[in-house]
């Protein structure tokens, strides 16, 4: 037996054989997850998680480096895969296609974990039809600021709107700072119509909220609210789907959940050990998620009704780009977080009496899709700065190019 093959598990799954490799490597050293384990996590819950995967392409987000490293992002299948794993191929708005890895079934889940794969990113099509949606996906991204309250208010709010619209929503912790609501859509409409449907959807839910939520798409906008992302259906977006296992030290769950649950439920409460055993004694919260497919025709009706969103105005100087109504200075782009987060104590330590007067959704941290994985982009918005206070743009604390040497695909 070679090295390699002696630092693999070679585990028998429903007939077929998935090698973990370094099956002994701590994915997770607080609570002590391995490779193996994380693996074995995913078997066990494979019914929830095969449910809000199978059948969709599936970006890998592949953290080789450890959870406090970027993962990166690989549209592509690898070409050493086993016979038995699915793609379909993708046509991106770049021109680009990629074939693209579809899980099936708890052998192609484990060995895409295998790969690294903490957290599963499925696209909302199947491989059947890769033009139309059949889920519509809202991700509630509190801004900084914002408690956990609000964000199960907002929850709240999103159902009672779906439900007014002839939509089911089937909530779930985002396994990090938010709450995700999904609902199962017929095939019927392309990707721009359903984008449409969850803009609308977030429309009517900071109308009846004011203050609370918010679906205005510049961060510097919002304040502390809640942002109704209704971008994650764009093509090309994909989402943490249900039962993944987060990149946070606790090894946090994107969990499904019952309404009824939602009021009291807290994001940390959800851990690979504890849905295990949630999971063993009450199955999956979703289970019916597949016999509630909807309707959009409620929602495209209130989009003509709204009329377009407000959009902002363009700059002057003919670029077609637009300009914000915020004071807004740039302060670092990154390679990663943690370079960011410097470069903005670099700027606090020279403005101190400015950073006085900032409220917390005044510093806006952007994680942005590279080439193949995110970078980081830090900009403080000077609203609550009295005008002869605010410090002029000035040279970048940390100035990343993320395209150096590289074409966006």
């Amino acid at each position: 037996m070679s090295a390699q093959a002696s630092q693999a598990e070679v585990l028998e799954i429903d007939g077929r054989e998935v090698h973990v490799s370094h099956p002994d490597k701590m994915v997770f050293p607080e609570p002590g997850i391995t490779k193996l384990e994380l693996v074995k996590y995913y078997l066990a819950v494979a019914d929830g998680a095969l449910r809000g995967v199978s059948g969709r392409p599936m970006i890998l987000k592949r953290f080789v480096k450890g959870i406090d490293q970027e993962a990166f992002f690989q549209k592509r299948a690898p070409e050493k895969r086993p016979e038995w794993i699915e793609t379909a191929t993708l046509q991106y708005a770049s021109g680009n296609s990629a074939e693209e890895v579809v899980v099936r079934d708890a052998a192609a889940l484990a060995w895409v974990v295998n790969l690294g794969c903490i957290d599963l990113n499925p696209h909302p099509v199947r491989a059947e039809d890769l033009d139309h949606p059949d889920e519509l996906r809202v991700d509630l991204d509190p801004m900084p600021g914002v408690d956990w309250r609000q964000i199960v208010d907002v929850a709240m709010i999103a159902r009672e709107v779906l439900s007014d619209y002839g939509l089911v929503g089937w909530p779930k912790t985002s396994g990090s700072r938010g709450i995700h609501i999904y609902a199962r859509i017929e095939p019927r409409w392309d990707y721009r119509q359903v984008r449409l449907a969850a803009e609308t959807l977030a429309r009517e839910v900071e109308r009846r909220a004011p203050g609370l939520a918010t679906a205005k798409w510049w961060k510097e906008e919002r304040g502390e609210s809640v942002f109704v992302d209704f971008n994650q259906n764009a093509k090309d977006r994909t989402v943490a789907s249900a039962y993944s296992v987060r990149a946070l030290p606790d090894a946090r769950v994107s969990t499904p959940l019952d309404w009824d649950e939602v009021p009291g439920c807290r994001p940390e409460d959800f851990t690979v050990r504890s849905v295990l055993e949630r999971f063993a004694d009450h199955g999956d919260a979703a289970s019916g998620i597949d016999d509630a497919a909807g309707s959009l025709d409620g929602l495209l009706a209130l989009a003509k009704e709204l009329g377009p969103a407000e959009k902002p105005p363009k700059a002057s100087d003919g670029s077609g780009r637009r300009t914000s109504t915020m004071p807004l200075v740039e302060v670092a782009r990154a390679k990663t977080k943690p370079e960011a987060l410097e470069g903005l104590e670099r700027w606090k330590s020279k403005h101190p009496e400015v950073v006085k007067l900032l409220e917390p959704a005044d510093v806006l941290v952007d994680g942005m899709r590279g080439s193949s994985s995110l970078w980081y982009r830090i900009r403080v918005n000077l609203q609550h700065v009295p005008e002869g206070a605010r410090p002029e743009q000035a040279e970048l604390e940390v100035d990343y190019d993320p395209w150096a040497g590289k074409s966006p695909e």
